[in-house]
């Protein structure tokens, strides 16, 4: 792969990069340097200091293991490793506890067959946390709304932990928990005897509050509780109507968080008030939607924060726990907070007060002209760091793959609403989203050098495209669809395979049980849906009837709806495609960048995947949409997956960017890697599932280990 443009690395920096990379360990026996922590450390920095795997030897490396769990679903989840041990999920979120220098597998657990009665969401899982104190010692796993604590030397459940070894997150919320559609996709982190927690929920109300919540660790107790939407008296009260904390939802904590142990503060990154694109019904800047907000570990006492996009029509969650970083300004150094943005900003604030390191700029953003909506009148724009996306598409940044593929998307492009950044949606005409919803920056977030101040960061470099339509009197069937499931499988029901299916023959697929099952417990991406009626009740009949009858609504389900309400629905958010399905922006699609933090200048940028198909024809630095997220290490080297077409797992020259080595994974690697040392020897394992692969739909789940040969 080359670069986009020649490294900007000072000479007292590169030296510095290449005598980290020449450090080899000698091997000693009983020697463990473990990975205990979701991404490497509660800092989120996904550092290691090993140094036996480096640039000059890692061409050599091997696959050592490899655990297949023979199921389908697709993985995420980077796996923890304390001692000899290895902790993941399977595709199914059965926990499983592997040799970590072998791959044999030591124990697993099914939720489902401890808890045989119910059927739960089988949804993607990121990680577990571990905690330990004494000779007491616990692994905490997130099976759909449920938290798990097991015994990690068996897999057994701790029955003394909340409800027979299981705490339920619907419960302490605003409505019953049999309402309450949400499910856990991020890890907890641990400080002290606590576990604090988010969640994910549906992005269209009814959704259940985003609230933050910390547990006891021993007992499951809910110790404290930070209200993401704020109740009355609370700060931040007055930026949302007076009552919307009894009705609006979501400002929720989906991607996990970092936590500075020393200070004890938590650092919890929240994603859009629920409904995503239409905020008539909560008009304000809405705190603490889309912010960065520093929490008191012991209490949940907000200590300060920063929101990153006010009044959210554009679903620009923050997406990835941010990285507490060092950085050196006029020769003093700094404790700072870098949050990554799907926009592709890099906001770096300090880490004790929340103030900008570099100037922020508040920019004027055009208005909105839908009815009730009301858009925010200024933005944050960052000065520094440098953004790691492009920030704005034109008739000439547009794909030049081949001239046909040119031509259709300057066309489609002069049919799009599109201002730039923060461009408001309008009614029946598609608005372009560069970045798209899915990124710039991903889940998968950036690692950190704390030797160089060096940020490495993967990035979506393509667009999206979404409409706003008004709703009408329709039948019961259509307005549950409209708000529930327009936003992902599109208002027509077309959904845009293989990533999401369409439904408009899902008669063929499913009858009324297999539907029952499927709303109520979600699949995959999908969540369930416990906020409908019981399956015998009127709203699950009447959507199952529009979906099931191919879009004719007999006379007992097509009870008129008009409540009278400004409703303004989602037609969905397809990629900007060409005919032939590749991004109609310009390549590259997804990258890698290294940035300096300390300057805020960006070193290097390569193109990060590829489609094989292209590489055929001579085009091998396209870059692909990728998720999952770097590792760096003090041997030099940076080991990513995350790419979605083409089954690779890569190492680069971290000072360079340059490609060392590369393997081929049975999946695409969606998931961010770990390293660690057991008995002086290096090891680097990543998950590999393909869920988001065309090639692959179905998905797997597979963990491959590397290592130098002995």
């Amino acid at each position: 792969m080359r670069a986009l443009r020649s490294p900007l690395v000072s000479t007292t920096l590169y030296l510095k990069l290449a005598l980290a990379a020449c450090v080899v360990s000698s091997p000693a026996w009983g020697q463990t340097i473990d990975w205990p922590v979701y991404n490497g450390s509660y800092k989120n920095t996904k550092y290691s200091k090993l140094t036996q795997i480096n640039t000059k030897n890692v061409s050599q490396l091997k696959e050592i293991w490899r655990y297949d769990s023979h199921e389908t679903g697709g993985l995420e989840t980077a796996p923890l490793i304390v001692g000899r041990t290895l902790f993941a999920y399977t595709p199914r979120q059965e926990v499983i506890a592997l040799d970590a220098a072998t791959g044999r597998v030591l124990w697993t657990f099914d939720s489902q067959k401890a808890f045989p009665a119910e059927r739960v969401a089988s949804r993607a899982e990121r990680g577990l946390s571990y905690w330990r104190s004494g000779k007491e010692k616990r692994l905490m796993a997130n099976v759909s709304h449920y938290v798990y604590a097991l015994d990690p030397d068996t897999g057994k459940l701790l029955p003394s932990f909340g409800n027979q070894g299981r705490i339920d997150l619907r419960e302490n919320l605003r409505d019953p928990a049999r309402t309450m559609s949400l499910s856990i996709t991020s890890p907890g982190v641990i400080y002290k005897d606590l576990i604090i927690l988010g969640d994910a929920t549906p992005e269209a109300l009814p959704a259940p509050p985003g609230d933050v919540r910390a547990y006891d660790v021993r007992t499951g107790a809910l110790r404290w509780t930070f209200h993401t939407i704020p109740h009355p008296g609370e700060y931040g009260y007055d930026s949302w109507p007076k009552d919307a904390w009894t009705y609006s939802g979501a400002a929720n904590n989906w991607c996990g968080m970092s936590l500075d142990v020393d200070r004890g503060i938590v650092y919890v990154p929240t994603g859009s008030a629920a409904t995503d694109w239409y905020g008539a019904d909560r008009v304000g800047d809405d705190l603490f939607a889309n912010t960065l907000v520093a929490l008191d570990a012991n209490t949940g006492k907000r200590l300060w924060h920063f929101q990153g996009v006010r009044h959210d029509i554009w679903d620009r969650d923050f997406p990835t726990p941010p990285t507490l970083v060092t950085v050196r300004i006029n020769g003093k150094d700094i404790p700072a907070v870098v949050q990554p943005s799907k926009q592709g900003f890099l906001f770096l604030l300090n880490r004790a007060d929340g103030k900008p390191i570099f100037p922020m700029e508040y920019r004027r953003i055009p208005a909105s002209d839908v009815p009730g909506e009301v858009t925010a009148e200024e933005q944050p724009i960052p000065a520094k760091p440098a953004p790691f996306t492009r920030q704005l598409i034109t008739e000439d940044t547009l794909t030049t793959r081949t001239p046909e593929a040119h031509a259709w998307a300057q066309a489609r492009f002069r049919e799009l609403h599109y201002t730039g950044q923060f461009t408001p949606l309008v009614v029946d005409k598609d608005t372009l989203m560069y970045p798209g919803t899915d990124g710039g920056g991903e889940w998968g977030g950036p690692a950190f050098d704390p030797q160089t101040h060096i940020l490495y960061i993967n990035a979506n470099e393509f667009g999206m495209t979404e409409s706003l339509q008004k709703r009408g009197p329709t039948s019961t069937g259509r307005a549950i669809y409209l708000s529930q499931c327009s936003a992902c499988h599109q208002a027509n029901r077309q959904g845009q395979p293989p990533e999401i299916p369409s439904l408009v023959d899902i008669g063929k697929r499913y009858n009324q049980a297999q539907l029952s099952e499927l709303l109520q417990t979600g699949r995959g991406r999908m969540p369930g849906f416990p906020i409908l009626d019981p399956p015998a009740g009127s709203q699950f009949q009447s959507l199952a009837h529009y979906l099931l009858s191919g879009n004719v609504e007999d006379e007992a389900h097509a009870k008129v709806v008009d409540d009278g309400k400004l409703h303004y629905d989602s037609t969905g958010y397809p990629k900007f495609l060409d005919p032939q399905g590749y991004p109609a922006s310009a390549m590259p699609w997804g990258t890698l960048s290294a940035i300096n933090l300390d300057t805020g200048e960006s070193l290097w940028k390569i193109p990060l995947g590829q489609y094989p198909e292209l590489v055929a024809k001579g085009m091998p630095d396209t870059g692909s949409e990728n998720y999952g997220g770097p590792v760096v290490t003090a041997g030099g080297v940076l080991f990513i997956g995350a790419t979605v077409r083409d089954k690779k797992f890569r190492a680069f020259d971290k000072s360079t960017g340059r490609l060392l080595w590369e393997s081929s994974l049975p999946f695409s690697a969606c998931a961010t890697p770990a390293t660690y040392e057991i008995d002086g020897r290096q090891y680097v394992v990543i998950g590999a599932g393909g869920q988001r692969d065309p090639a692959t739909p179905a998905g797997g789940g597979s963990y491959v280990a590397y290592a130098l040969p002995q």
